[in-house]
C-alpha cells in the first residue's frame, strides 16, 4: 500500500442532477499518486467512491466561500487539466483546513511533474519573482478549468499555476494593493507601508499611522475626500483576521463602531458578493441622517499568505435606496492583510485598511469636517481588530466562516426582487415542492460519484421530507388557534408590553445533521409545535400541575385530540410566580426523538430537555447574567415531569439552583424593563437524532408583575 501523504474528514459538496445541493462528510486520503474518499475511514482494502490520479497535468482551483442552508464551506476543486471532467470538489468549514489540504495536493502535484520530466522539459512550479511584473497575487486569477487550453504549451506553464481565484477582479473595482506593490518593488524597500511620493502621514491615531493620499483631487465631488489608510499590526494570523473582517453578524460589533446592520444582495461566486451596509455614524445623529451602502466585496488569496478584500459601490436592483437612509457612495476601499515574523511565538499581522468614500448629501457637501470625522471613524476599525484579538481568546478554536442574512428576505424591496442563477436565497424554510428546493447550486452538475444506493437513498429522503412537511403543513392549518386563550395577551408587535409573541426559530442555533463531525450549528427554522397560548400565575405556595386546571389550553386540545406539552416555569419568591407555555400538536411522530422524550422515563428527559435563552432588549449586566448559552435543565434545576392524557408537563423549579436564584435575583427587579427569548428543544446526541429542531420559542416583552392571577386549581380532578 502507498504511502500516505494526509487523510481526514473534509466535506463532499456539489448538487444532484435534480438542482438540489448537498454536503456529505467524506474521509479523505491523499497518497503521493492518488486522491481517493470513502464513506468512513478506510480499513483493510475498502474500495473508495471515487479516487483520482494525481500528475502534472492536475490544478487545484480554488471556489471561494458557497452556501448550503446556513453553512459557509470553503470549496476547493482538484481537476486534470486535459480531462477537464475529471474532478474532485472538496469543501471545508474553516479556511484552515482547506489550505492544509491544498498545500499538501499541489506539493503531491509538483512532486509526480518533477518525476515525469525529461530534459530540457522539466518546468518547475516554482514561482519566479518577476514572473508577473511585480503581481502579487497568485498569477492565476483569470484561469479556469473550462478557459485553460486544451495542449497548454510548455512556455507558458510558470504562469497558468496550480490554483485558480473564482472569475477574477470584476472589473469595476480598483486593485489598490497591487499599485502598492509596484511601487514598492521600485523602490526595493519592504519596509516602506506606501510610496512617498503618493502619500504622507497624516497622523497616529489609537496605535494606528493614518496616511493621506497626496493627489489633486479637483476633480472630485465636493463631497468626496481623498483617499486615506489606517496601517495597524494585530497579534493574530492572515487567516484569523481575514475571516474576522468577513463577518457582519453581531461579533463585528465588539470591533467596528461604525458598523450597523449588514446583509448579502447577490452572490457572484466564491470569492464576489454584492452586500448592504448600514454604517453607524456619530456626527451629530439628531441632525445628520444615517449612511448605508450598496457595494461589490471581492477577496483572495494571494501566494505569499496575503489575503486581499476590496470594496466599490454599485447600484442593484434588489437593494434599492432605504427609507430613513442617504445611500454613500464608495469609490475605493478594503484591506489589504499581510503575514508578518512573529515575535516572541506570538503571530503577526499587518492590517492596511483603506477608503475613499462620498458620503452625500448636505452635510458631506458642505461641512468637510464631518467627512473627515467620518472616513477617521470607519478607519479605526483597525484599531478595534487588534483590540478585539488582545482580549478574546475565542481564537483558540478554529473560527467557523461566517454565514450572513440575505438582504431579499428582509429588505423593503425584497418583493420585487427577481430571483436567477447568481441568487443567494435566504435560509431555506420549509416548502412542499423539490423544486423550490434550490437554495445553494454549485457552477456545475454533479461529478455522479456516489455509489446508486446513496443516490436512491437521498430521492426517497427527499420523498419522505417533502411529505413530512406537507403534513406538517396541513396540521398547522387544520389546528383552529382561536379556541385558547390565557390570561397573558398575546401581541404581535414590537413595542407592545406585558404580552408574548412568538419567536423566530432562525434567532436560535441548533446542533446541524453534521453536529458529529464538525460541531456545526445552523439556525433552528420551524418549530415542531405552536405555542397556543401563555398564563401568568402568582400563588403564596408553588403552583404545580397547573395543566389539570379546567379550561386551560392543555385541557382544550386534549379535548380536540391534540397533544400538548405544558412547560411551567416556577419563579420563587416571598410570592410565587409561574410563567405558563402551551405548546401543541396534532399527534406525535412514533419513533421521533420528541415522541421518545416525552414517552421517556425521568432520567432520559433530564439528560435531553434544553433552553435556549437570549435577552434581546436588557441592561448590559442583565444581558451577561442570562447569556445566550444552550443550557440542560434537567441537570441545572429540578424538573417534575407529569405525564397525562395527551399532554407532557414540565415544572421547572428555578429555585432549586443556587446559581439560577442568584441570576433570578437581579432580573426579576428590572422585569418590566427586559425582552427574553426562550426556546425549548429535546437535545439531539446521535447522527440518526440530528438536526436538532425547537419545540417551540416565545418572545415575552416587559412584564409586569402585578398582571399576575391566582389560578383556580382546587376543583380540578387529578
Amino acid at each position: 500500500m502507498s504511502k500516505v501523504v494526509y487523510e481526514g474528514w473534509m466535506v463532499r459538496y456539489g448538487r444532484w442532477k435534480i438542482y438540489r445541493s448537498y454536503i456529505h462528510m467524506r474521509y479523505f486520503v491523499l497518497e503521493p499518486r492518488l486522491l481517493a474518499y470513502y464513506k468512513k475511514k478506510p480499513q483493510d482494502k475498502q474500495v473508495p467512491i471515487k479516487t483520482m490520479v494525481i500528475d502534472g497535468n492536475c490544478r487545484v482551483e480554488d471556489r471561494g466561500l458557497k452556501m448550503h442552508h446556513g453553512h459557509m464551506v470553503y470549496v476547493l476543486c482538484v481537476y486534470n487539466k486535459k480531462e477537464k471532467h475529471h474532478r474532485v470538489t472538496m469543501a471545508a468549514f474553516n479556511i484552515q483546513e482547506a489550505l492544509i489540504w491544498k498545500e499538501k495536493i499541489e506539493t503531491a502535484i509538483d512532486e509526480q511533474e518533477s518525476r515525469t520530466v525529461n530534459g530540457n522539459k522539466y518546468v518547475s512550479f516554482e514561482f519566479k519573482p518577476g514572473m508577473d511584473n511585480g503581481r502579487t497575487a497568485s498569477s492565476s486569477d483569470h484561469e479556469s478549468q473550462f478557459s485553460a487550453p486544451e495542449d497548454e504549451d510548455d512556455s507558458h506553464q510558470d504562469l497558468l499555476r496550480r490554483k485558480t481565484i473564482g472569475n477574477g477582479l470584476p472589473d469595476s473595482v480598483l486593485d489598490w494593493t497591487r499599485e502598492i506593490g509596484s511601487e514598492m518593488s521600485h523602490q526595493n524597500n519592504n519596509n516602506q507601508g506606501f510610496p512617498i511620493r503618493n502619500w504622507r502621514l497624516h497622523q497616529c491615531q489609537n496605535g494606528l499611522r493614518i496616511f493621506e493620499e497626496l493627489l489633486e483631487v479637483d476633480y472630485l465631488p465636493r463631497s468626496c475626500s481623498r483617499a486615506m489608510r489606517a496601517v495597524g499590526v494585530v497579534e493574530a494570523t492572515c487567516e484569523e483576521v481575514f475571516q474576522l473582517v468577513m463577518r457582519m453578524d453581531g461579533t463585528r460589533f465588539e470591533w467596528d463602531s461604525s458598523f450597523q446592520d449588514g446583509s448579502l444582495v447577490e452572490e457572484v461566486d466564491g470569492h464576489t458578493a454584492i452586500l448592504y451596509h448600514r454604517l453607524q455614524l456619530d456626527w451629530y445623529p439628531m441632525f445628520v441622517w444615517p449612511r448605508d451602502l450598496c457595494y461589490v466585496r471581492y477577496w483572495r488569496r494571494n501566494d505569499d499568505g496575503s489575503y486581499v478584500v476590496l470594496f466599490r459601490s454599485r447600484e442593484h436592483e434588489n437593494c434599492g435606496p432605504q427609507p430613513g437612509y442617504v445611500r454613500a457612495h464608495v469609490e475605493s476601499g478594503g484591506f489589504n492583510i499581510s503575514p508578518l515574523k512573529s515575535r516572541n511565538g506570538r503571530p503577526r499581522t499587518q492590517v492596511q485598511h483603506l477608503m475613499q468614500i462620498d458620503l452625500k448629501g448636505w452635510g458631506a457637501g458642505y461641512i468637510p469636517a464631518f467627512q473627515q470625522h467620518c472616513l477617521l471613524h470607519l478607519l479605526n476599525s483597525v484599531a478595534g481588530m487588534r483590540e478585539w484579538f488582545a482580549q478574546t481568546d475565542e481564537r483558540s478554536a478554529l473560527p467557523r466562516i461566517p454565514v450572513m442574512v440575505n438582504m431579499t428576505s428582509a429588505s423593503v424591496s425584497s418583493n420585487k426582487a427577481k430571483q436567477n442563477e447568481f441568487t443567494v436565497h435566504p435560509t431555506p424554510s420549509l416548502q412542499t415542492n423539490a423544486s423550490g428546493r434550490t437554495s445553494v447550486m454549485m457552477d456545475e452538475y454533479s461529478d455522479e460519484d456516489e455509489e446508486f444506493q446513496e443516490q436512491e437513498e437521498y430521492l426517497t429522503g427527499l420523498e419522505g421530507e417533502v411529505k413530512k412537511e406537507a403534513m406538517e403543513e396541513e396540521t398547522v392549518e387544520e389546528i383552529d388557534l382561536s379556541c385558547f386563550s390565557g390570561n397573558l395577551p398575546h401581541v404581535d408587535r414590537d413595542n407592545a408590553r406585558d404580552c408574548w409573541r412568538i419567536s423566530d426559530g432562525n434567532n436560535f442555533r441548533v446542533r446541524s445533521k453534521h453536529f458529529c463531525y464538525d460541531k456545526s450549528k445552523i439556525p433552528a427554522g420551524k418549530h415542531l409545535m405552536d405555542l397556543v397560548a401563555v398564563d401568568w400565575f402568582k400563588d403564596t405556595k408553588r403552583i404545580d400541575h397547573v395543566a389539570r386546571r379546567k379550561g386551560c389550553a392543555a385541557q382544550v386540545a386534549s379535548g380536540k385530540g391534540l397533544f400538548s406539552i405544558v412547560i411551567n416555569v416556577q419563579v420563587p419568591g416571598s410570592t410565587h410566580y409561574s410563567m405558563v407555555f402551551y405548546f401543541v400538536t396534532k399527534k406525535l411522530e412514533p419513533g421521533s426523538l420528541l415522541q421518545r422524550f416525552v414517552d421517556g422515563d425521568d432520567e432520559f428527559r433530564n439528560s435531553r430537555f434544553k433552553l435556549i435563552p437570549s435577552v434581546p432588549k436588557g441592561s448590559w449586566i442583565v444581558r451577561q447574567s442570562v447569556g445566550s448559552t444552550p443550557c440542560l435543565l434537567g441537570k441545572a434545576v429540578d424538573c417534575n415531569y407529569i405525564r397525562g392524557p395527551n399532554y407532557l408537563e414540565i415544572d421547572v423549579d428555578i429555585g432549586s439552583s443556587t446559581v439560577a436564584n442568584g441570576v433570578l435575583g437581579l432580573v426579576i427587579g428590572v422585569i418590566t424593563t427586559l425582552v427574553v427569548d426562550m426556546a425549548f428543544l429535546v437535545q439531539a446526541n446521535t447522527a440518526d437524532e440530528l438536526p436538532e429542531r425547537l419545540i417551540g420559542a416565545v418572545r415575552v416583552s416587559h412584564i409586569v408583575l402585578s398582571s399576575a392571577i391566582v389560578p383556580n386549581l382546587e376543583a380540578e380532578s387529578s
